[in-house]
């Protein structure tokens, strides 16, 4: 292999790092270099880049002292793994990285048994059940457990958005945001549920999605006991209870409990309707009330009443409905104590205390409690009847109107009077012959 020559020069590179105390693993990696006396042939050592032996060599051991155990001089890295070929400055390195081959985890918790590969990685974790969050915000006093958590904490104090998007130039404070956000452009949906098949952009919507099937709603309201499947619906839920409104519109003030309610209020200012249906071109201000709107064209309705069976387009609608079974009324008025199952109902009936009418008629000026009576209301200036009768092919202006004449070929006489049984189409006309009664 070497001539006596050689091989006393090779004993010479190697003296500074010869000892009786620890042995040291090495191998071939793309740390060094070394000659041959005539031609030219590149070998790689973790050791050293200094000229060791002109042949190759595999693993072999040698004796360093332990102050060499932070560094060898020429930037070397003596440990190296047999299984991919990566070096480390210290042994203690190479043993913790090469638990990844073994999977190898000796370090449990006590409390809940989980198990870690690193000792400092099972610290972090015990905070989890001790509470503890050494590491404070210095600027809002805000505590962590973790020292990297604090680090991105920092950036929105400092305004600090290193990571950024390519394609839309978007900036955010933490890469797994930007990772996330890719997915937008990309339409990469990685995260697949095993029992229906949908799919998501983000591990956490994964997660809640899951829920759907399993029923589980861990969250729970502690001031009424409603139970959540998503944490985000429950902080939502509170402000309930709260009367917390915490945003509002820079243009008229008005506040709400949900931030998205806020970014769908704004289109009002704007006009703004990004979202049209490709079946009718209808366009929303929402991608919430599209998907609802294009179920008029499918006919979907996913969401049934496990009482009674009716389904529904809108989940909210489904909430709603149940409430005629349960009979539950949470929306009350403050000033008469009338209460309502929608809140909806509930801020439509306010307007009778504070006569409101903010709906206003671009025609005429007139203005209404309701849009729903706008509307009905524009008709008379437009001349619109999109109610028709498909027995006469006579057309209205409203639905209840529609309802009340089909009844002429029905011959439907839902109205009935309690003291002599006449029955009537129209509940105007059973009041009015209720009037003959209080006559006699």
């Amino acid at each position: 292999c070497e001539t006596k020559g050689e091989k006393q020069n090779a004993d010479l590179s190697l003296k500074p790092f010869i000892s009786e105390e620890i042995t040291v693993i090495l191998g071939k990696t793309p740390l060094g270099r070394m000659d041959r006396e005539n031609n030219e042939t590149e070998q790689s050592f973790c050791l050293s880049p200094n000229p060791v032996c002109h042949t190759e060599v595999q693993v072999l051991s040698q004796k360093v002292p332990a102050a060499q155990h932070q560094a060898v001089p020429g930037g070397g890295r003596p440990y190296m793994c047999t299984e991919c070929g990566k070096c480390f400055g210290r042994s203690s390195h190479l043993l913790q990285h090469q638990r990844i081959h073994t999977g190898e985890k000796p370090y449990v918790c006590g409390v809940c048994g989980k198990a870690f590969s690193q000792s400092s990685v099972l610290s972090k974790h015990r905070r989890i059940h001790t509470g503890e969050k050494p590491y404070e915000c210095n600027e809002c006093g805000k505590a962590f457990r973790v020292s990297s958590d604090l680090a991105q904490h920092h950036k929105i104090h400092t305004g600090e958005k290193p990571h950024e998007c390519g394609e839309c130039r978007k900036a955010f404070t933490q890469l797994s945001h930007l990772i996330q956000h890719q997915r937008i452009h990309t339409g990469e949906r990685p995260y697949v549920c095993a029992l229906c098949g949908k799919a998501f952009n983000h591990s956490t919507v994964l997660r809640s999605h899951q829920r759907v099937h399993t029923g589980e709603k861990p969250h729970g309201c502690a001031e009424c006991g409603k139970s959540f499947s998503v944490k985000r619906t429950l902080l939502q839920h509170q402000r309930v209870h709260t009367g917390e409104r915490p945003y509002a519109c820079s243009e008229c003030g008005k506040a709400f409990s949900d931030r998205s309610v806020l970014i769908q209020h704004h289109n009002v200012h704007t006009g703004e309707k990004p979202y049209e249906c490709g079946e009718c071109g209808k366009t929303f201000s929402h991608r919430s009330t599209l998907m609802n709107h294009e179920r008029i064209h499918t006919e979907e309705k996913p969401y049934a009443c496990y009482e009674c069976g009716k389904a529904f387009v809108q989940h909210s609608h489904l909430i709603q409905h149940q409430r005629v079974h349960t009979g539950e009324k949470p929306y009350v008025c403050g000033e008469c104590g009338h209460a309502f199952s929608a809140r909806r109902s509930l801020i439509q009936h306010e307007r009778i205390h504070t006569g409101e009418k903010p709906f206003q008629c671009s025609e005429c000026g007139k203005a209404f409690s309701l849009k729903a009576t706008l509307i009905v209301h524009r008709r008379t200036h437009t001349g619109e009847k999109p109610y028709e009768c498909n027995s006469c092919g006579k057309a209205f202006s409203q639905y209840s109107v529609l309802i009340q004449h089909q009844r002429i070929h029905t011959g439907e006489k839902p109205y009935e009077c309690g003291e002599c049984g006449r029955a009537f189409n129209q509940h105007g006309h059973l009041i009015q012959h209720q009037r003959v009664h209080r006559r006699l």
